[in-house]
């Protein structure tokens, strides 16, 4: 998506998602995606996007300043959502599943983007490469339920309403 964030005829088709009220869900984040995601939000401004995997996201010392500069850039764009699936993940070769290992990170999202544009995603069945769903899940529910209920009720499932404006089809869904 980093080449086609320039292409006339990708920004087009775009703009026609974004005129339908649809959403760009992007996955495998990187530093370039990053920067293309702004591009592609200066190119769009009325499209919603949605960066899936960010927790997992470690950038190289040499890419940590294009890093910073992307995620700054992005937490003042209210159309853009980040997706904190993939919480855990490989760290220097080891896998956690102690929220310790990941709370510095997720504080920096949470920071960035504030609480209004966090979206729970479990990753799985990806997931399960990296950890059982029991444990992906406990570490986000340990994370959130530490915050106040209003926090942790937009990440599970308030703020998916904005991002991806579904509607209620079955009773026992929750009223947005």
């Amino acid at each position: 998506m980093t080449k086609q964030s320039t292409n006339p005829d990708f920004i087009s088709g775009l703009k026609r998602l974004a005129e339908a009220d649809l959403v760009l869900d992007t996955a495998n984040p990187r530093v370039a995606l990053l920067e293309a995601m702004l591009r592609i939000s200066d190119a769009v401004p009325a499209l919603r996007i949605v960066l899936d995997h960010l927790p997992a996201l470690d950038p190289a010392e040499a890419d940590r300043a294009g890093y910073d500069a992307a995620l700054q850039a992005i937490g003042k764009r209210p159309q853009i959502f980040v997706k904190l699936s993939e919480i855990i993940h490989s760290v220097n070769g080891q896998v956690s599943t102690d929220l310790g290992a990941y709370r510095a990170r997720l504080d920096t999202l949470l920071g960035v983007f504030g609480e209004d544009r966090i979206l729970f995603g479990s990753d799985w069945p990806n997931s399960d490469g990296v950890a059982p769903i029991d444990k992906v899940f406990a570490v986000a529910k340990e994370y959130f339920l530490a915050k106040p209920r209003p926090v942790a009720e937009k990440y599970f499932w308030k703020n998916s309403v904005a991002a991806y404006k579904w509607v209620k089809r079955d009773r026992s869904q929750p009223t947005p």
